[in-house]
């Protein structure tokens, strides 16, 4: 009885054993099944043909619905008269000062010169009609640049959930965004700014996914050209030095866990953080000045922007009264001279016929700052007390000599007297008077 009881025991162990490795293996299966198959229409497909499917959907739909209509209205919109007026001084080389940086305005020249543009339309307003003129190429890159940052946020949640719903979702949420749409499709420098940002977030993300394998190629090329491109988001606006800071965190964050594990030693956490100093400091730094190097390159000629630099950098423009010209070595009374504030943008002295207003007494004759080129912002130097006599000889103005600078065009003396200022209360006005 007791071998019969220990075999029967023994076959029905057996049999639970089966039974639930069957079930196991039927699990994993149905599993492995679904991470690999979906039922679509009846027919099974393969996930990844599945991905690659709609992510082309994704493409061609963000695509077509910036490029549709692209040259309308026929008409120049909103800041293209600011934009074209760039493109134009990039293509006929003319120098011109912007707040911006000069990556996306380039960018749009470049694809202007490419298409046919020759630079020659003015942008005066908006509402001005473009006619004959060949814009729609500056146009479809804004376009083009705008349409691919609906497939870079599919592929960054991809790479952070590996989730085909949470990337299509994301993808969709700017594909079917009007303010995304509406702004890729005209001459901007949003879409390229926008572009770089995703760009820059997509490297980041992908460097992420090589955390665990530092120091192969892979790991140095995600990281290097997240550090290009978060300098082209801010070559394009400074705005995307938010992204810079995105990526910095992130780097911290890195850095401290890596850190905080007992497993990694110091010397290795000094070795990644030489890496990242490198690939998203110095790097980043290097590109934003290449971009700028590029810029000087271009505007080689005189234009509207030389009041705002100084006479030694206008003596490298051509076209530019001062290009190639020797500046004496002394000044002499009898010098007509233009003085300009030594900060950077700073203003040239100048005055005209028009007074102080009546709030602002005394009536005199207003002094003050321009920024571009004018007869009015020239100065006579002659001697305090003596009358200008210009066939008196030469006499070179010393140091600790007191002069007196007179205002060409008004023939008025400039001066300064204890009335509060019009603008800072807390200095005095200062003014033109007499002869």
């Amino acid at each position: 009885m007791d071998g019969k009881k220990a075999n029967s025991m023994a076959m029905d162990c057996s049999s639970k054993i089966l039974k639930n490795t069957e079930g196991y293996v039927s699990q994993k299966l149905q599993y492995v099944y679904k991470q690999t198959s979906n039922d679509m229409f009846g027919v099974r497909v393969p996930s990844h043909v599945l991905r690659t499917a709609l992510f082309l959907s994704v493409v061609i739909f963000a695509s077509v619905t910036r490029l549709y209509l692209i040259n309308e209205p026929k008409h120049i919109c909103w800041d293209e008269t600011h934009f074209g007026k760039h493109a134009n001084f990039y293509i006929t080389g003319q120098f011109f000062f912007d707040v911006h940086p000069p990556l996306a305005k380039m960018t749009i020249a470049a694809a202007g010169l490419l298409t046919g543009y020759n630079g020659d339309f003015p942008f005066d307003k908006p509402g001005d009609q473009y006619g004959d003129v060949n814009y729609t190429g500056m146009r479809m890159l804004c376009a083009l640049m705008g349409s691919l940052c609906v497939p870079l946020a599919y592929l960054i949640v991809w790479e952070w959930t590996r989730s085909t719903t949470a990337s299509l979702i994301s993808s969709c949420f700017i594909l079917f965004d009007t303010g995304c749409l509406t702004i890729s499709q005209y001459i901007l420098l949003d879409p390229i700014l926008m572009f770089y940002i995703m760009v820059a977030v997509f490297c980041v993300a992908k460097f992420q996914t090589y955390n665990k394998s530092p120091w192969s190629f892979e790991w140095w090329f995600w990281l290097s050209l997240s550090g290009i491109n978060l300098a082209n988001a801010f070559s394009c606006k400074w705005v995307g030095l938010f992204v810079i800071l995105w990526a910095g965190f992130a780097t911290v964050a890195d850095l401290w866990n890596m850190l905080g594990d007992l497993g990694v030693s110091l010397v290795t956490v000094a070795k990644h953080f030489m890496a990242r100093a490198l690939c998203l400091i110095l790097l980043p730094v290097l590109v934003y000045l290449f971009w700028f190097a590029v810029h000087f390159a271009v505007l080689k000629a005189s234009g509207p922007g030389d009041g705002f630099f100084s006479s030694a950098f206008q003596s490298t423009l051509k076209g530019n009264e001062l290009f190639k010209t020797s500046l004496p070595e002394h000044l002499a009374y009898g010098s007509v001279v233009t003085l300009k504030n030594n900060r950077p943008g700073g203003a040239l002295l100048h005055s005209h016929h028009h007074l102080y207003p009546e709030e602002h007494p005394p009536a005199q004759q207003q002094v003050t700052g321009y920024s571009h080129k004018d007869p009015n912002n020239d100065w006579l130097v002659k001697k305090s007390t003596e009358p200008y006599n210009p066939n008196s000889p030469v006499e070179y103005v010393k140091h600790g000599d007191v002069i007196r600078l007179e205002h060409l065009p008004t023939k008025r003396n400039l001066h300064s007297h204890p009335q509060k200022a019009p603008i800072t209360q807390h200095h005095y006005q200062v003014a033109c008077y007499g002869e």
